[in-house]
């Protein structure tokens, strides 16, 4: 359905922040896009509103082939939203799920490159600086598997980069929790002041679950979660899986160091170890095209076709690298391009599966974590995996 500029070609995900759409221009050049449109009941209190337009704009410098792009902030129609490249693939959450699903693991050296780019994202925003050379001082706060976006064009991208910080201010306001615990550093736990250092902690929880496929920090109380947070007790992940050697181990640990002195002091820190370790695998980035592709097999082939349909392009005529990557949103609008808002019902084509919600309701202890290939641990137990009775239940 028209919505400003833009045709709404269906829902991808809703959360109870925003709903975000995938859509596309309508007129002018062929290209997808997601737009995050802010719920209404968040609209009502200008504060919000400002925090929504201020981070996205800020989002809008965040150009970085780690992160995913935005490119309009607006409002159309009384709806305020925010315009991003679509990035068409998967988050990391969903990754580890089927993953889960499929009894197999993410293999330790597409963890690494993975990883690797996380923190490379995370080194730009953090070393950024205004047109005057100052300091930005940007701290995600938010790097979780679910803002991880994975494509099936073997790229990796941050989500929600720019506005985490204006969402972070006003979560315990609304009864929503955006950080998840179980991606927070033990200062943010604390309620300590933070710096990147936090980033390459909640980095280092993502890297340590996709080698091991276990949830790092779980508890059945949010108060016995956020106590195993602060403690930081951590495992080194050979002990679930013994493909991972002595020097990732060590870079892991450090990541996840207690003390924030004894961490990686910057992502680019952790950033070169595990580019060092990606030289000594061999990892062609197209192996990680090749998995996702493979992973996703039917919902690959559906992304193709709808692309296609959306775009109006005959078959052939368009290859998934050119249909811009699907991400989750972004801001601020380019010159000569409309801002706009979300009607609450979109059209659909034939009948969709209800979409993902992308946040935790309040009073769950944590995110649904990122299940992997259960492995048999040294003494012979089997790990309860990420999902354990939850997933069934859900299922």
């Amino acid at each position: 359905m028209p919505f400003g500029t833009y045709y709404l070609l269906g829902l991808i995900a809703r959360g109870g922040m925003a709903e975000v759409y995938r859509a596309k221009p309508a007129v002018g050049q062929r290209r997808l896009y997601a737009v995050k449109v802010m719920r209404p009941q968040l609209a009502r209190e200008a504060r919000f509103i400002d925090m929504f337009h201020r981070e996205g704009k800020l989002a809008m410098v965040l150009k970085n082939r780690c992160i995913v792009e935005t490119v309009e902030v607006g409002q159309y129609d009384g709806r305020h939203f925010i315009t991003m490249e679509y990035v068409p693939g998967r988050d990391l959450t969903q990754v580890l799920r089927r993953c889960q699903e499929t009894q197999q693991r993410i293999p330790v050296p597409h963890a690494v490159f993975i990883a690797a780019r996380i923190a490379e994202g995370l080194h730009f925003a953090h070393t950024l600086a205004d047109k005057d050379g100052r300091p930005l001082n940007i701290v995600n706060r938010d790097v979780s598997p679910s803002n991880v976006r994975l494509s099936y064009d073997g790229d990796v991208k941050l989500l929600d980069f720019g506005i985490a910080q204006a969402l972070m201010k006003f979560t315990s306001e609304i009864g929503i929790l955006k950080g998840k615990f179980s991606y927070m550093s033990p200062e943010q736990i604390r309620g300590m002041p933070l710096d990147a250092r936090t980033d390459v902690f909640s980095a280092g929880i993502i890297l340590h679950e996709m080698l091991t496929t276990e949830k790092l920090f779980r508890g059945d109380t949010e108060f016995a979660l956020m106590e195993k947070v602060r403690k930081a007790e951590v495992p080194p992940p050979s002990n679930f899986n013994r493909r991972v050697t002595p020097e990732l181990d060590a870079i892991s640990l450090k990541a996840l160091a207690r003390d924030v002195a004894d961490r990686y002091q910057t992502a680019a820190q952790l950033a070169a170890d595990l580019d060092a370790l990606i030289a000594g695998y061999r990892f062609d980035p197209k192996e990680l095209r090749q998995f996702m592709r493979q992973l996703f097999r039917k919902e690959y082939a559906k992304e193709q076709e709808d692309t296609l349909t959306a775009l109006d392009v005959e078959p052939g005529g368009l290859s998934m690298s050119m249909t811009t990557t699907a991400g989750r949103m972004q801001t601020s609008p380019p010159a000569g391009t409309p801002t706009e808002t979300v009607p609450r019902n979109t059209m659909q084509s034939g009948p969709q599966p209800p979409p993902p919600e992308i946040n935790i309701e309040p009073g769950e202890p944590g995110d649904p974590g990122e299940p992997g290939t259960p492995d048999t641990r040294p003494g012979g137990d089997k790990p309860k995996g990420f999902w354990g009775s939850l997933f069934k239940k859900r299922k």
